[in-house]
């Protein structure tokens, strides 16, 4: 191509990224990234390779959560002020009697035959004794196994950026190792002759050589391992070779200058040779004279020699394919909306991009335009966010109103938060629903089918996760969610699911169903108030005509299925009602009770797309067959919309 018509067919900027994503996807550049595995102490701000499960629960022991007393709380009742109770004081090495109670401080083990603490501050010691003056409730001031942590549970997701928190709850959760994302390895090479590698090397003519230094440092802020290499001179052969070598042992390779179409400009003319070229010139501003290649399935990129042009096409071109390389979302923070404090001019027929300060000022949020030089590095420090004038405007008048790009702020936008019944599956739909955007995450917050109603009713949940049965009618759902939600909102259905009692393996206390659980000698574990479990629970027993008072273990709660099950596993009960899946999960035998309904209460406005991504996923045949591998699901019908609120008014 002749040189004076290198530009003659500049691609706008959306069509050579989707050119670039869509060339560098067909020749596999985001298959599986490889991974490596770090000790879990290493791995802080790393990208987990897989979905991470706990090897231990937390507590995995039933411990104290004050100083004070542990008693078995039947032995308090009736206590008063005007009639206070004395308990015996036991050494450690006692076996428990009824009337007793042991000194407990906060994190020690429950001694055998105790259910709940009173904290030091409510008792008064005499002795040998300890008086009360108020009764104890089950499991009071007790951390129940499980009740943060459980064992088989996802601690962390598959592509997540391993946060401080996360160390603390790997290590917690029994994990000494975790598999990481490999950092994708980036060739920096600078080029030119006028550049020069140290201050006292300047001279009259000479550049310093910062911009490799500056997009090193911007590659590792992304997640890159950045190399940056020496300089090489304008020299064709000398480019080239440069170029092969790190192409060898690099993921990426960033050319630094030489991308016009001077005389010695050569990298477009490398890259041809090297691979396939697939833009040669895009239509911004800064940032022009861009080549974006691919060479032996790897990306390369020439960018421009202006720090800021450099700058701006790298932030538009690298960021997100190292990022879409490991996995992780591309920030699409929410844009702040700011009056300009004065014109803009721009040229049609190229997207400009002007970087601008930010000020409050009598509460009006004002964005004042830096200098526009591809050169001025200033303008790169002293931003605070960046605006994009469309290639059809001739520019922006004072006082407009324009969409401002905030640096270095993260958008609520891309969390969705769950607020419900708990259940395995919800983690799942998280993990497809980063898959399928890119950037948006689930976040969960496990209070039962009725406190999710009423966060969708308060709008503050996104979704919840709801199994309520009606008993006048027998179905699942319609009835309380139709009774208790104004408004807008879609009923989506999730799963079938089997709900039963989960017992130890080889059930040794020989359990067949509801009824068994008033046996004498028979512990149980129950969820909180709230849940459709627990809802369940009372409805077949009420149908059994069994007293809650006569199962020992009714009052004690836990928050979730796996807690649950993990209560079983550990031996501190015999028996717990929860899906399936838990039980699966952590080995545990399962008496099945009854097959109940699952959905999802969706509260999104008609054209949010999270809404529609939530359907889709649902209805993927990979969602479902995920789902029903853990066991005890069936999801046919999954994302079948069953019911919808009208708004108000209609």
């Amino acid at each position: 191509m002749p040189r004076n018509k290198a530009y003659l067919n500049c691609l706008s900027r959306k069509q050579a990224q989707d050119l670039w994503r869509q060339s560098l996807a067909a020749a596999g550049y985001f298959a599986a990234p490889p991974a490596e595995v770090l000790p879990v102490d290493a791995a802080l701000g790393r990208v987990t390779a897989s979905s991470v499960y706990a090897e231990n629960s937390v507590p995995h022991y039933n411990g104290a959560a004050m100083d004070g007393i542990a008693v078995w709380a039947p032995d308090t009742y009736g206590a008063q002020e005007t009639a206070p109770r004395r308990l015996a004081l036991l050494s450690a090495a006692k076996p428990f009697a009824p009337g007793c109670c042991y000194m407990i401080d906060t994190g020690d083990a429950m001694p055998a035959g105790t259910n709940a603490v009173i904290m030091i501050e409510d008792i008064h010691l005499d002795g040998a004794a300890a008086e009360i003056t108020a009764a104890a409730t089950p499991w009071q001031h007790v951390r129940i196994i499980g009740e943060d942590i459980v064992a088989r549970e996802m601690v962390v997701p598959e592509h997540r950026v391993v946060t401080p928190v996360d160390i603390a709850a790997l290590l917690a959760a029994g994990l000494e190792t975790v598999a990481v994302v490999k950092k994708p390895r980036v060739a920096v090479i600078p080029t030119g002759d006028e550049l020069v590698a140290a201050s006292r090397e300047l001279r009259p003519g000479a550049i310093l050589d910062v911009n490799s230094h500056m997009l090193a440092a911007a590659v590792a802020t992304w997640g890159g391992d950045p190399v940056r290499l020496p300089i090489v001179r304008d020299n064709s052969q000398a480019i080239k070779a440069a170029v092969f070598a790190a192409l060898r042992t690099s993921d990426m390779v960033v050319i630094n200058a030489g991308t016009s179409a001077g005389r010695e400009d050569y990298t477009a003319d490398i890259l041809a040779d090297l691979g396939e070229v697939l833009a040669h010139g895009v239509a911004i501003k800064p940032g022009k004279p861009v080549v974006l290649a691919v060479c032996q399935g790897k990306p390369v990129i020439g960018l421009p020699g202006y720090p800021v042009a450099a700058m701006l096409t790298a932030e538009l071109f690298v960021r997100d394919i190292l990022l879409a390389r490991q996995k992780l979302p591309i920030p699409a923070p929410a844009p702040v909306d700011a009056a300009l404090v004065k014109q803009v001019a721009s040229t049609i027929g190229v997207e400009e991009y002007i970087r601008v300060s930010l000020g409050t000022i009598r509460g009006k949020t004002v964005a004042a335009p830096q200098g526009r030089g591809a050169g001025l590095i200033s303008s790169l420090t002293k931003a605070q966010g960046i605006i994009a004038v469309d290639e059809a405007s001739t520019g922006l008048a004072a006082g407009a109103v324009v969409p401002v790009a905030v640096f270095g702020q993260a958008s609520p936008a891309d969390t969705i938060l769950a607020v419900g019944s708990h259940d395995m599956a919800l983690d799942l739909l998280g993990v497809h629903l980063r898959r399928r955007s890119g950037r948006l995450s689930l976040a969960c917050a496990n209070v039962g089918s009725m406190g999710g109603i009423m966060a969708i009713r308060n709008n503050e949940a996104h979704l919840a996760g709801v199994h309520l049965l009606d008993p006048a009618t027998g179905r699942y759902n319609v009835a309380q969610v139709e009774k208790c939600l104004p408004g807008s909102w879609l009923l989506v259905h999730m799963a079938m699911r089997q709900q039963g009692l989960m017992v130890r393996p080889g059930n040794p206390q020989g359990l067949t169903g509801l009824a068994d659980l008033a046996r004498p000698g028979v512990a149980f574990v129950n969820r909180q108030r709230g849940s459709g479990t627990r809802m369940l629970l009372d409805y077949r027993l009420g149908q059994a005509g069994l007293d809650p008072a006569a199962i020992d273990g009714y009052e004690k709660e836990v928050g979730t299925h796996m807690a649950v099950a993990a209560s079983v596993a550990a031996g501190a009960a015999d028996a717990g009602l929860g899906v399936q899946a838990a039980a699966l999960a952590l080995g545990l035998d399962f008496i099945p009770v009854a097959a109940e309904q699952y959905d999802l209460i969706l509260n999104f406005a008609a054209d949010d797309e999270r809404g529609r991504y939530i359907i889709d996923i649902l209805q993927t045949d990979e969602f479902r067959r995920e789902a029903e591998a853990m066991g005890g699901y069936d999801l046919a019908d999954a994302g079948k919309i069953i019911a919808a609120g009208r708004p108000a008014g209609q």
